[in-house]
């Protein structure tokens, strides 16, 4: 695992649109995990206005959501499908039927985690997986206490996400389960991009990336991710214990040459 500080959360979104960029352009054929929430607009914002200005060809990539809430209609204003949509697909060229959401409407869910799961193998898997980390250290709705070998299903969400996004709902009381990719699911993605920015979540980063690896904590499993890298501004980064050494590997290491 890699963990690369950034001087504010411009430069680290910045730093994750970047990398994202640089994957379709060595790939057009990219097979992308895809992440929500408030930290990522500022990412898929970037992605689109690249389109714009460079013509940063997305036709050929296929797409995988982490999650979607189970209960919500894709047209609806609080669902993931809608989300995706007015932050990023239609701001770029990609491929309606490229993009793939879990179905929180399924009459069988199981099934459909099933099916979800095929999907993503018959692609080939995910060549880059883009995740967040919750407050209470969760990836994608892996709540605590998660099995780390866990595969797509419905799960129950904790209290502390029901307080997290709760706030975020317009019009009507947040769902309290939701479809989510694995544990297991995550880590076989061939690379893993996370992006943390703010003090909010400074304690649950440190314990997520030097703690111990534990399902009371479902990003430590990102520890066993054998090419991880986590981007985190100044704010983020604030309780980590072993920054220096992050630094230095950063410095570093070639591959970072084009972005320092």
């Amino acid at each position: 695992m890699e963990v690369i500080i950034r001087e504010s959360t411009e430069a680290a979104c910045g730093m994750v649109a970047q990398i994202i960029a640089r994957k379709v352009l060595e790939n057009p054929e990219t097979v992308l995990g895809l992440a929500t929430g408030r930290t990522m607009e500022n990412v898929y914002g970037k992605l689109a206005a690249m389109r714009r200005s460079d013509g940063l060809d997305f036709s050929a990539c296929r797409t995988f959501n982490l999650d979607e809430y189970i209960g919500l209609e894709k047209d609806d204003v609080n669902s993931y499908h809608h989300y995706m949509n007015e932050q990023l697909f239609k701001h770029i060229n990609i491929k309606p039927g490229n993009t793939h959401l879990p179905d929180g409407t399924a009459n069988d869910l199981k099934a459909e985690a099933r099916a979800y799961e095929e999907k993503i193998c018959a692609c080939g898997g995910i060549d880059l997986q883009l995740l967040g980390i919750g407050r209470s250290g969760h990836i994608g709705f892996n709540e605590p206490l998660s099995s780390l070998m866990s595969r797509t299903r419905d799960k129950v969400l904790a209290p502390e996400t029901m307080a997290q996004n709760g706030p975020l709902f317009v019009g009507g009381d947040m769902p309290k389960r939701a479809m989510t990719m694995g544990v297991g699911t995550i880590l076989e993605s061939r690379r893993a991009l996370v992006l943390v920015t703010g003090e909010e979540k400074a304690a649950i980063l440190a314990e997520s990336v030097e703690g111990p690896i534990t399902s009371r904590v479902t990003a430590s499993a990102l520890q066993l991710h054998p090419s991880c890298v986590v981007v985190v501004d100044e704010a983020a980064a604030s309780k980590l214990k072993d920054r220096d050494y992050f630094q230095w590997i950063y410095e570093n290491e070639p591959e970072w040459d084009d972005f320092r």
